[in-house]
């Protein structure tokens, strides 16, 4: 991993900002209690500018005293990191299909893997059986097609499409809801070391912020999470889901992003749940019968 290099105390980088300038500046405007990734959004990505850029809008070149905190915070706590910045050669630009791209993603691994093709396969945490071998079998299908399979990396399905696209010699990602040095649940650990090593593993959770949060703060990095999930995928899967389950929001960021979402009809069929019924008909929404279907709806592959 990169190693970080801190710039003169006091002071923010003149002329080109090194990557470690960005992630001081990302981590301190995130550093702020009302400070929210679509606020954050508005006054980097989608105001052209990268964090340091927006940090020295605010206050010119003179570091506000809180960046100096976030700064020791970081120097004391986090060793090496591997990103890209908005602005940069590897950030991916389809990020601007969603409403709250995020100027700075962490990430572990391949970061080529950010502009390959990408089919999200998501399903609930508390899958049955069926549910897990149906996600494996779509996910052995997709890597065996060179579609790397990309997860939350959350327990049940998403653990079974990773697990199966690993076992096949697949190069997944998985997109995280914690800091890229953590890991939910801590029982997947070693699997989203796995997937560092051979795919990507990405996060665009801020690590000061999460550290010094309570437990119940850190839940809203799991939907921002699924809309970034959402926007670095060419489609979504849904293998299986309750009807309150947190993957339907990732359902809904897919329509609003313009990719296709599709439903295995198993799933779109389960009179067990009402929630296909707010989705089938739409435009993007696919009921799903097999893996050539999706690659030919996605890729023009037949």
């Amino acid at each position: 991993m990169r190693s970080l290099k801190i710039p003169a105390k006091g002071k923010l980088a003149l002329g080109n900002p090194t990557a470690y300038d960005e992630v001081v500046a990302y981590e301190y405007l995130f550093s702020h209690p009302r400070a929210t990734l679509d606020s954050i959004a508005h006054e980097t990505v989608l105001s052209g500018r990268t964090p340091h850029e927006a940090l020295v809008e605010r206050f010119g070149f003179v570091a506000p005293d809180g960046v100096e905190t976030v700064r020791r915070w970081l120097d004391g706590n986090v060793r090496g990191l591997e990103l890209t910045v908005w602005g940069g050669r590897e950030w991916p630009g389809r990020l601007m299909s969603s409403r709250r791209p995020a100027p700075v993603l962490y990430h572990l691994g391949n970061a080529g893997l950010l502009a390959s093709r990408n089919v999200a396969v998501i399903g609930s945490r508390r899958a049955t059986e069926k549910g897990r071998l149906r996600a494996a079998r779509i996910a052995r299908e997709l890597t065996r097609a060179g579609v790397s399979v990309t997860t939350g990396l959350a327990e049940g399905i998403d653990t079974a499409a990773t697990e199966a696209a690993l076992q096949c010699g697949g190069h997944p990602m998985a997109v995280i809801g914690t800091p890229i040095d953590s890991c939910y649940p801590k029982d997947n650990w070693h699997l989203q070391q796995n997937v560092a090593d051979l795919g990507l593993v990405v996060s665009q959770v801020p690590l000061y912020r999460y550290s010094h949060e309570h437990f119940e703060a850190r839940r809203a990095y799991f939907p921002e999470r699924n809309e970034l999930m959402s926007a670095l995928c060419d489609a979504t899967v849904i293998v299986e889901a309750a009807d309150r389950s947190g993957i339907l929001i990732q359902a809904r960021f897919c329509l609003d992003q313009g990719r296709p979402l599709f439903i295995m009809r198993s799933a779109a069929e389960n009179l067990s749940v009402s929630w296909p019924a707010d989705f089938l008909g739409k435009d993007g929404v696919h009921i799903l019968d097999s893996t050539e279907e999706l690659l030919s709806i996605v890729y023009g592959r037949h």
